[in-house]
């Protein structure tokens, strides 16, 4: 029998966004950031805001602005930011980042990549308040994913857990199944990752796992932590293809020593990749180690919000560092690149094999 496709919801994902990932209180000053794609969801959390006594600041992109952006800039506007830009995000008690996932857009890598470095104090400014990312289901998106639209409102539909009764109580589902996870990892000092075209060490001893569960991102499902900077050894595959600023970018391969990248190429994107890789010393470096956990999420759809979250998957950060797991990496980039453990991948910690082909021992 066919399953019946679950049309996408903004109430349902906006009730869900305002009251669990935000938990928005009166006077609140909230950022909603969105491209044009996403606009019935801005609206949905808006209303959402504002009847919960919030202060919502919505701000709309149109889907080029990124690109123009890149294009266009003069140095002044790629490599600074006008005074009033960090007053305004001091104001702010919240942000929230709505994806729509438009096409990929070719050049300028160098310039994207001065963008984001001029703009790393203002995202040390959001890391330090509450903020959430999320994905709305696009018709841009699903071609992305090589999915209908319909099947890809389904997807992303279930990926957060709508298509359930109460789904705050199965992101709590997730919490809990993923702090035994946690318990294991925390006592690891080395971990290490095999599969085709990888064989890669790094240590994570006296290093604190988060438990992301939909408060961050919306879906979620991965425990992360940062390693130690200096102490990635070996060679990464990644299998999953990846976006940056605006690229796509396929087979990329990166070997480590002391913990920094010292030769990397791809099968495509190879010019992003290394343009990433050269924005800053701290490009070069890793800033997380996350495993994902939802096993709703089978598949890869172009979205690294998605992607990261595959169950059996393994995701490395280049760049900078999250505070709350003792890393101390800085870089204006923070990139999740991933790889698929699920066709004879393994993970070890301190020797010992605690996942194998994607699944925990």
């Amino acid at each position: 029998m066919t399953r019946e496709l679950l049309p996408y919801d903004p109430t349902l994902h906006a009730a869900l966004l305002t009251h669990y990932c935000l938990e928005a209180r009166p006077d609140q000053r909230i950022m909603v950031t969105g491209s044009l794609e996403t606009a019935p969801l801005m609206r949905a959390v808006t209303r959402d805001l504002l009847s919960a006594g919030a202060r919502p600041v919505p701000r709309l992109e149109y889907p080029q602005y990124q690109q123009d952006l890149a294009e266009l800039a003069s140095d002044s506007v790629l490599d600074s930011v006008h005074p009033a830009e960090p007053h305004d995000m001091e104001s702010l008690d919240a942000s929230l980042r709505l994806l729509g996932e438009a096409s990929a857009t070719a050049g300028h890598a160098a310039r994207r990549a001065r963008l984001m470095a001029a703009r790393a104090p203002l995202a040390s400014i959001g890391n330090r308040r509450r903020w959430c990312v999320t994905l709305m289901p696009t018709p841009q998106g699903a071609a992305t994913a090589g999915q209908t639209p319909a099947e890809f409102e389904d997807f992303v539909m279930r990926a957060m857990f709508l298509d359930r009764p109460d789904p705050v109580a199965a992101w709590g589902h997730v919490r809990a199944m993923q702090s035994t996870v946690i318990e294991r990892l925390s006592r690891a000092d080395v971990i290490r990752i095999e599969a085709p075209g990888t064989d890669l060490s790094l240590r994570v001893g006296g290093r604190t796992w988060a438990n992301s569960d939909g408060k961050r991102n919306m879906p979620s499902g991965e425990v992360f932590t940062g390693p130690h900077e200096d102490s990635a050894e070996g060679v990464i595959t990644f299998t999953v293809p990846a976006p940056y600023a605006g690229q796509l970018v396929r087979g990329a391969r990166l070997e480590f020593r002391a913990g920094q990248v010292v030769n990397a190429r791809a099968d495509e994107g190879e010019d992003t990749l290394l343009a990433a890789l050269d924005s800053d010393p701290g490009a070069r470096r890793l800033g997380e180690l996350g495993i994902g956990t939802n096993a709703g999420i089978q598949r890869p759809s172009g979205t690294i919000l998605l992607d990261e979250k595959i169950g059996g998957t393994v995701h490395l950060a280049l760049g900078r560092s999250y505070p709350e797991t003792g890393g101390v990496n800085v870089s204006s980039i923070h990139w999740d690149l991933i790889t698929d453990l699920r066709q004879g991948g393994r993970l070890s910690v301190d020797g010992e094999v605690i996942q194998d082909s994607g699944v925990f021992l």
